[in-house]
């Protein structure tokens, strides 16, 4: 499998149709060519139901939408951290702005996830939850103003400020938490603001999942990634 590295690609693929089923399988063989052909780290967060089938069919990383911290055993209808990993996930995203949680909660997870390896991306939206996050000792924290999501405004060039500033937070809180940043993400320009703001990747979705050539725009943001 190609290895987890920065700068990173995220693609959350949510539950968008256009990433349902074996379009979402197409989707990671598209970002598997665009990441060997660039060596840029491109990874995908598919829904549930397909992240067994999209695990298996490419090498590069792949992340889950959600975990709960229930343990095996009861717990009818929660995401279990085992099954992640069986499943062929190295990573898992929580506390997205679509499946928010209370902070007791959030660090439960975090640990279960830990406990059986998984990477950990806490998202934020804000400086004083990226703060917060950080303290619980997450692999990354992605800042994503939940006005800007789906938007293609992007806020490493709308809302600079709160990207440097969330960085800033972070490494003064904990240095080996490594900044993403989401939110209107659509294209390589707004990537490599990015990267220049201070962050070591993004985390998107709509800006590739619903783009009419999605291996077009991965390569424009791969090349700004470089």
């Amino acid at each position: 499998m190609l290895k987890l590295s920065t700068p990173l690609i995220l693609v959350n693929l949510k539950t968008y149709s256009q990433s349902l089923g074996e379009k979402a399988v197409h989707l990671a063989k598209i970002a598997e060519k665009v990441a060997e052909d660039t060596g840029v780290c491109i990874a995908l967060a598919p829904q549930m139901s397909d992240l067994h089938r999209v695990a298996k069919s490419v090498d590069i990383p792949v992340f889950a939408q959600h975990v709960d911290h229930v343990k095996p055993g009861r717990g009818t209808g929660a995401v279990l951290v085992e099954a992640v990993v069986e499943a062929g996930a190295i990573g898992t995203l929580l506390n997205h702005s679509e499946h928010q949680l209370r902070l007791v909660d959030l660090e439960a997870s975090l640990l279960r996830a830990k406990e059986v390896g998984l990477k950990t991306v806490i998202c934020s939206n804000n400086m004083a939850v990226s703060g917060a996050a950080a303290a619980l000792g997450p692999d990354f924290i992605a800042v994503e103003p939940p006005e800007l999501i789906g938007t293609g405004i992007p806020v490493s060039q709308t809302q600079p400020e709160v990207v440097t500033a969330t960085v800033e937070t972070i490494q003064k809180i904990n240095p080996q938490v490594v900044p993403l940043c989401g939110a209107g993400i659509s294209k390589g320009a707004d990537v490599a603001a990015a990267l220049k703001l201070g962050t070591h990747g993004v985390l998107l979705a709509s800006g590739v999942v619903k783009a009419s050539k999605p291996e077009m725009v991965l390569r424009d943001m791969a090349e700004h990634a470089k």
